[in-house]
């Protein structure tokens, strides 16, 4: 077995491996609930983020406090000078939390264009061995959008590819940028896919591609899933060429069950399956790292337009951070609190602007700890 395929494994044994997405979302895929009334608090690092994020990350608080969520946050913000040990505005101590408690949440963090230093969320993914996001995709119910019943999971690589961060000057007017593409991360990341679709009852596994351009990049990519695939006869396994993949979502989601896909392209195909349930704002997302780290995140911007006036939808946050509930095994605190956001969304009263209401954060926010 390959080093690559046996990290996965011990991952897969410890406590991450549980399920990201709603249980029970077209079938059968929930685990059993555990009683949390007997938890020690858990000590979680929250990264508030920027813009909207300090506000909906106020929400997350309020609602798992109305629920009784035995977490103790650890608050870690975005400094104003670049760390010379992160080569970011992220500090190595924020880095140092995540690692030491092995889960956390983070809101929507802006990284200044073009200003000479890295990327907060590369750094989060560089430096915490982020490999995968995975980010489930469903319809809420009592949420009408141009489609019914999605359910699909993208399982994007989250280390290398374009996003390697290689970039230079060749000569003046001509920059070239490295897609790195290596056997071990394009190895992990299948396993993860395939296992995660034999765990949750998924039945169809679709790796995403540009090999026949790119044959050398995305056909080693391929060669891995095909190798991880045979070891799951009882998975069906397909490849899809990325811009024919865009076509068929749009047309019809229901075609698709796991997509796993290098990190361009994942970023890419998760935000437009996202558009089909209704956008980032209804979101969840975790990062699955090894050594059994999971920093579950909001994907959307920080908005600093409508930043401070009360009128954010935290409803991809608190989702994401029911994500990282069922990391920890509290199942019935995270069923709670996901039954309590999808009644709320459902009953329509205290919907956002951007759900086509008129309710303020705070309006929301109340009423999901009501339906708690």
């Amino acid at each position: 077995m390959s080093s690559a395929a046996k990290s996965v494994r011990r991952l897969l044994k410890s406590r991450l491996f549980r399920e990201l997405a709603k249980p029970g979302v077209g079938d059968s895929r929930g685990l059993s609930c555990l009683s949390s009334s007997s938890i020690k608090p858990i000590r979680a690092t929250l990264f508030p983020g920027d813009g909207i994020g300090p506000e909906i990350a106020e929400s997350v608080k309020q609602v798992f406090s109305a629920a009784q969520v035995p977490i103790e946050w650890e608050d870690h913000f975005v400094g104003d000078k670049v760390d010379p040990r992160t080569e970011s505005f992220l500090t190595w101590e924020s880095l140092e939390s995540v690692r030491r408690n092995g889960v956390g949440l983070k809101g929507p963090m802006a990284t200044p264009i073009g200003k000479g230093h890295r990327s907060l969320n590369l750094t989060l993914r560089k430096e915490l061995g982020l490999y995968a996001n995975v980010r489930p995709c469903y319809s809420l119910p009592g949420y009408k959008t141009r489609y019914d019943d999605v359910n699909l999971v993208t399982i994007r690589e989250n280390t290398e590819g374009e996003y390697s961060g290689l970039e230079h000057q060749v000569v003046r007017g001509v920059v070239e940028s490295l897609k790195i593409i290596t056997r071990q991360a394009s190895l992990r990341v299948a396993e993860y896919a395939f296992h995660y679709a034999k765990t949750h009852g998924r039945q169809r596994v679709s790796a995403i591609h540009k090999a026949n351009i790119m044959r050398k990049t995305d056909g080693l990519f391929l060669k891995c899933c095909r190798e991880v695939a045979e070891k799951y006869p009882e998975i069906t396994y397909e490849e899809v060429i990325i811009d024919n993949c865009c076509m068929m979502l749009v047309k019809n989601p229901a075609l698709f069950d796991v997509l796993v896909m290098p990190n361009l392209y994942g970023d890419i195909i998760s935000d437009l399956c996202a558009g089909l349930i209704g956008g980032l704002g209804l979101t969840p997302s975790c990062n699955i790292g090894e050594g059994g780290i999971a920093l579950a995140e909001a994907v959307h911007g920080s908005a600093p337009d409508i930043a401070g006036k009360n009128l954010a939808n935290p409803t991809a946050l608190l989702l994401s951070a029911v994500s990282m509930l069922r990391h920890l095994e509290l199942h019935d605190k995270a069923d709670q609190i996901h039954n309590a956001i999808l009644k709320t969304i459902a009953e329509g009263k205290y919907r956002t602007v951007d759900l086509g209401g008129n309710a303020s954060t705070t309006d929301y926010t109340n009423a999901v700890c009501d339906n708690l």
